[in-house]
């Protein structure tokens, strides 16, 4: 089975849009671990307009499954959170400086060596790697010269060719992608744009896929199903 983390960015900025504490982030994650995700994850950025720094330890404190910190190490005081948290993972996102959203994988050819340095720091603290990539071979390729132990697909392509009914041809690239990985021996994860429509039929046809990272459509539909309801729905897709 491929485990849900739970990307709990949208409720922090929901909380920050009003200020004080509600909803409480802390409660909220907690809560979502109660009701059978696998996993946190948090993607801090420097201007914490969602998720704080602050945050990021009061999480370490009180998490009992696996913790995903998900961001970009060429932010030093992103490596240096990490470091002083050690999280289960932490996913390496090339995002610029006030981006909106993820909306790339990393070049593991040309950035490979800065990659390979980083990478390795973190594994020296025991804590796994995952980087971001697009669903091209040539990339996933570099990415096992890097060292790192998974990749999460960028899944934005497919979930938009998914919704105007292309689905063959939009999860085409992201079997062959995974299948590549798997010869190459590294593990498999997944997020961006994943939800209720189109996350089962991506499962079913993602070999060995290990994990997939959903907040902002898990969120949204919380608004209607209530939360509880909404991890459970999302775990029934993967089964």
């Amino acid at each position: 089975m491929t485990n849900l983390s739970v990307n709990i960015n949208k409720i922090a900025t929901l909380r920050n849009a009003r200020g004080g504490n509600t909803p409480d982030v802390i409660k909220a994650a907690l809560d979502i671990e109660r009701f059978g995700a696998h996993g946190i994850t948090v993607h801090p950025r420097p201007d914490e307009r969602h998720i704080t720094y602050k945050d990021v330890y009061d999480l370490k404190k009180v998490l009992t499954t696996e913790f995903n910190i998900e961001g970009n190490p060429t932010e030093d005081e992103f490596v240096k959170l990490v470091l002083a948290n050690k999280p289960t993972q932490v996913t390496l996102v090339p995002d610029a400086r006030g981006q909106l959203t993820s909306n790339h994988g990393w070049d593991t050819v040309t950035h490979q060596d800065y990659l390979k340095k980083i990478i390795a720091t973190f594994k020296n603290e025991g804590i796994r790697v995952s980087i971001f990539v697009d669903p091209d071979i040539k990339m996933i390729e570099a990415a096992k010269i890097t060292d790192t132990d998974r990749i999460e697909l960028y899944t934005e392509s497919y979930a938009k060719q998914f919704l105007l009914g292309y689905k063959e041809s939009a999860i085409a690239p992201f079997i062959e992608a995974a299948k590549k990985a798997n010869e190459l021996g590294l593990g498999i994860n997944a997020g961006h744009d994943l939800d209720l429509q189109n996350l089962q039929f991506f499962a079913q046809n993602i070999p060995q896929l290990l994990e997939v990272s959903i907040g902002h459509a898990l969120t949204s539909d919380a608004l209607y199903l209530g939360l509880e309801n909404a991890v459970q729905m999302y775990k029934r897709q993967l089964a």
